[in-house]
Order: structure tokens, then C-alpha cells, then sequence
């Protein structure tokens, strides 16, 4: 059975590997963490397509049927000049696409610099619905702080309060979750925005799309699940304790070298 490949530059990703896990329970997924690169978001966009690049050629070789982007940066910078023989979902559209859904006309957007730079999201969200008013905001902090295990520490609070001050003051609605990483700080962000303000994860909404896609195409797995089955580029311990608590079980590491 051909494995779903998934990347991401660090654990965030892990956030749409379980997201997939809950849509799509019979399906085996290839993980990917490029831990020794991280973090994209501050990279040019020329060294994320490369990187991007090499990730899907080892999940190719690899023997997987289709590959998602699990990291919003790439997906936002990298996905025009992607080459690949299978297909690959990037999580700009199918987010975009639940925001635009679901908002009442004000849509925030938190990412990394290079997201937020590239606008990917608001060109999106203005396709879609050019009346929206989409206000982003750069928050390079929150993946180093997540990716130290910091989801709900009154240092993180008071970052993610600095950030998000300038979207609640333009009266958003609705926040798009512009990283794979950031859906790991749900609670904490849920409080500061309060109930008038929902979220949008774009690792539930790509999972939808590949249910979609792969059920048109005769692709999707049956029967009983195989073992999912992680890379590494840096074989962290933070990595393998981080993973666990996403996905609710213990996770065995294998690494890898990109060349």
C-alpha cells in the first residue's frame, strides 16, 4: 500500500499527519521532518523551492502516491515551480478556502515572514471573495516557541497577545492558522481572541481535500491501516517527544540525509 508523503520543516506538520489520521484512518502516511534546515520561514524563497525540491524527490523514491506540503511557507513560495510525478497538495488553497467560507467579511492571517511576504494567503482569500478585508500579521516567534514545547507559557502569551493586537483592532472574525505549527497554540490563541473569533486550521481543511481528490481519482486505501513511519533530517530528541504528544503515540526516527 502506497504511503501519503507529507514534509514540513520541523514538527508542525505532525499537525496535519493527525488531521489526516482522523479523516482518512486506513491511509499510511511518510513523514518528513527537515529538522536540520529549520526554520523555512526566515529562508529566501530561491533555498525554500530547493529545499522543497529535494524533500518531494525522497518521498518519491520513496514509493509514495501523492505528497502534501505540510509547511506554509513552501507551499506559498515554492509550489509554482514544484516539479513531481505525483500529485501535490499544498495547504495555501484548501485554508483559504475554509476561511473565505466561514467568515462574516473580516479574515486575519498569522505565518511566517516569507507567508506573510509573499501575500499568498490574502490573494487567495480575495479570489475567492474580493469584498473580504484580510489584515496578516508576522509572527517569526511562535515556531521556535512551539517547537521548544512552549504552547502555553505566559512568555508565549504575552508574544501571541504583542501579535495579534493589530488583527483585533482591525475587527477580524475569522484567523487563519498561516503555519502548520500554529494550530499547536489553538487554546491559547482561542482565549486571547475569545468566541467571536474562529479559528481556521489548513491541516483540517487539506485533509479534506486529499479525501476529495483521492476518493475521485479510485486512490484512497482500504482495510486495516499500516504503520505510519517518520524522517528526519536531525534526529532531535525534542522532535520524538514533541511528536508523541501530537499524535498520541510514541514514534520511532529514522534519519535521513538530503543531498
Amino acid at each position: 500500500m502506497k504511503p501519503i508523503g507529507v514534509f514540513d520543516s520541523g514538527v508542525g506538520g505532525l499537525t496535519v499527519v493527525a488531521a489526516l489520521r482522523r479523516r482518512l484512518p486506513a491511509e499510511p502516511v511518510l513523514y518528513l521532518g527537515d529538522t536540520a534546515r529549520l526554520p523555512y520561514g526566515t529562508k529566501s524563497a530561491e533555498t525554500v523551492a530547493r529545499y522543497t525540491q529535494r524533500n518531494v524527490d525522497l518521498l518519491v523514491s520513496r514509493g509514495v502516491k501523492g505528497v502534501v506540503v505540510a509547511c506554509n511557507t513552501a507551499s506559498a513560495v515554492a509550489l509554482p515551480r514544484l516539479r513531481s510525478p505525483v500529485p501535490v497538495w499544498g495547504v495555501i488553497e484548501p485554508g483559504a478556502r475554509r476561511a473565505a467560507a466561514r467568515s462574516r467579511g473580516r479574515v486575519g492571517v498569522v505565518g511566517t515572514e516569507s507567508t506573510i511576504r509573499s501575500d499568498a494567503y490574502g490573494a487567495a482569500l480575495r479570489r475567492l471573495r474580493p469584498e473580504l478585508a484580510v489584515a496578516s500579521e508576522a509572527c517569526p516567534l511562535f515556531v521556535p516557541l512551539v517547537e521548544e514545547g512552549w504552547l502555553d507559557d505566559p512568555v508565549t502569551e504575552q508574544i501571541a497577545s504583542r501579535y495579534l493586537a493589530p488583527l483585533v483592532a482591525r475587527g477580524i472574525d475569522t484567523l487563519v492558522l498561516g503555519c502548520t505549527h500554529y494550530p499547536l497554540l489553538t487554546p491559547l490563541l482561542a482565549r486571547l481572541l475569545g468566541p467571536g473569533v474562529g479559528l481556521v486550521d489548513s491541516g483540517e481543511a487539506v485533509a479534506e481535500q486529499l479525501a476529495e481528490d483521492l476518493g475521485r481519482a479510485g486512490l484512497l486505501a482500504s482495510g486495516r491501516r499500516h504503520a505510519d513511519h517518520f524522517l528526519v533530517t536531525d534526529a532531535a530528541e525534542r522532535f520524538g517527544r514533541l511528536a508523541a504528544e501530537i499524535l498520541g503515540n510514541p514514534v520511532s526516527l529514522e534519519l535521513v540525509e538530503l543531498v
